[in-house]
Order: C-alpha cells, then structure tokens, then sequence
C-alpha cells in the first residue's frame, strides 16, 4: 500500500466514525451493543477526562476515539496559541479553549474533511463553554 492509498483510508475510515457516531446518524454505529454517546463519554472516563470536562463540550465533540487527556499533560496559560494536530470533531480543542481565554486561540487540523465539518459544527453548538477558538482545514 502506498502513501495516498493509507492516507485515503484514513479519510474513509475517520469519516465512517463521524457519520455512525453523531446524534443524526441513522446508521448502524461502532459499538455494536449500545449508544455510541454514552460509550464515547465511558471510554472518555477511562482515559481520564473529568465529569466535568466531560459534560462541557458540545454534544458530539467526543465521539470516543481519543487516546488519552492532552489537556491534563499541557501546561496551558491564558493567552496562548494551541495547535492540535489530529483534532477530529474539536473534543481537546473545546477543553483547550477553556483554559486560553478570550485573549488565547485554539486551532484544530484534521486531515479528514468530515471531522473538520463536524468540529464546526460543534463549534456553533459550543455556547456552553467559553472560548474563542478557530478550527482549520
């Protein structure tokens, strides 16, 4: 398999999660035995994230795929820029935010197009939280 060929399925597979995994989807989701939302916020426990980080990010932002809590290791002040590579649906980018500020920035690169989309949507959900935050291509 060449380079475009992994990059492709990447694409495809992350957008699969994206379309099985959010509130609208009607189709079949990953989890075969249960509701994707409640087992993204589990899995979320497991790698440790807080009730609280948890229950404020717009729903669907954790579509339960992370590998663990960035926000917790990083050492975020007030004011700074964050780059979150790998962003998916903006779940870190969100709790990131929380902790820039209205003066910091938080930007989120995915390489699949359908998780920037869902992070924008997200985005316009995101009034629960305060946070000034731009989401990239």
């Amino acid at each position: 398999m060449n380079h475009q060929e992994v990059q492709n399925n990447v694409k495809r597979g992350y957008a699969e999660i994206v379309k099985r995994n959010t509130k609208k989807s009607f189709l079949p989701n990953i989890f075969q035995c249960c509701d994707p939302r409640g087992m993204a916020t589990e899995i979320g426990k497991i790698i440790g994230y807080s009730e609280d980080e948890l229950k404020n990010v717009p729903e669907d932002a954790n579509l339960g795929i992370g590998c663990g809590n960035p926000i917790a290791l990083a050492s975020i002040i007030k004011g700074e820029t964050i780059l979150d590579l790998g962003s998916g649906a903006g779940f870190d980018c969100f709790l990131a935010s929380r902790e820039t500020g209205d003066t910091g920035k938080v930007i989120g690169v995915d390489i699949t197009p359908e998780m920037v989309t869902q992070a924008r949507k997200m985005l316009k959900k995101g009034n629960t939280i305060t946070w000034n935050s731009k989401l990239a291509k």
